[in-house]
């Protein structure tokens, strides 16, 4: 695995890579890798000639007071993850070279729909700081192909939205969620919880599974199933941030002639915000 930091130079080898014919897949993260990045690395290089996986935690999406400087960085742990999988390239910018000029003055790219709700409520610049530095990424990487995983199902809609928009031509392609033995969502900031904390936890998925049960039979309202999962939630611990039944077309509240439904949920347990969905 080549590791490369100088933007310029990944960008004239990616250029030339593709003057050869060869496709590009990118796998975008912010470090501290575990096994859900690594399942879109391995999606990645199953469809493209080339992978390159990015490393840079971006602080254009963190909000006041959130974890950016507390946000783990494993840098040598996971330069070790991404070799035993042999990727091909491995891109660790520092700030300055994303932002030369400062992020307080830098071009941003905002998209002006599927940003103002869930996530966007409690966190309203944390999309504008993803859409930016995504189009920076893709500029300098100049992939085919670029995966997200769909545990951040927002924000893989905004991005595929975009690139539509835009004309970028790269295909967005959504990773399933991969999720720890107790089937809690595997997240980077997992690490913030205790043992007691990741066990209590679970209980995220299991109102998931229940509430698509529901909707399944046709049992109840959808505003009863969500009051009653908020409810089991916050008496499990949790500080409910948001449960929502919504379309997956525009993330827009759904009702019972909508046929392709998510239920997209986040909330707090202790430190870490957790977020977890199904798609019905």
């Amino acid at each position: 695995m080549q590791i490369i930091s100088d933007p310029k130079e990944l960008q004239l080898l990616m250029l030339n890579l593709k003057a050869e014919g060869k496709t590009i897949g990118f796998v975008p993260t912010m470090g501290n890798l575990h096994e859900g990045h690594l399942s879109l690395i391995e999606l990645s290089k199953n469809k493209a000639d080339v992978t390159v996986c990015s490393i840079f935690v971006n602080p254009l999406q963190f909000g006041q007071g959130e974890d950016l400087s507390s946000y783990p960085r494993t840098l040598k742990l996971d330069i070790q993850k991404l070799s035993a999988i042999s990727t091909d390239y491995l891109f660790t910018p520092s700030e300055k070279d994303i932002y030369p000029l400062g992020k307080e003055i830098h071009t941003h790219v905002i998209a002006n729909r599927l940003t103002e709700y869930l996530c966007g409520k409690s966190r309203p610049t944390h999309f504008q700081g993803v859409t930016t530095v995504v189009n920076i990424l893709f500029n300098i990487v100049q992939p085919n192909y670029a995966f997200f995983g769909k545990k951040d199902y927002q924000q893989y809609k905004i991005i595929s939205n975009m690139v539509n928009d835009l004309r970028i031509p790269v295909e967005v392609i959504g990773g399933e969620i991969v999720r720890e033995s107790n089937g809690l969502a595997m997240s980077s900031r997992n690490g913030y919880l205790t043992d007691k904390e990741k066990q209590e936890a679970a209980i995220l998925r299991q109102v998931i599974l229940q509430a698509a049960e529901q909707i399944k039979q046709n049992q109840r309202s959808f505003d009863d199933i969500i009051q009653q999962s908020i409810n089991t939630l916050s008496h499990s611990g949790f500080k409910v941030d948001y449960f929502e039944i919504i379309r997956q077309s525009d993330l827009h509240p759904a009702d019972r002639d909508d046929s392709d439904l998510l239920i997209a949920v986040a909330g707090w347990m202790g430190q870490p915000r957790l977020i977890d969905n199904i798609e019905i």
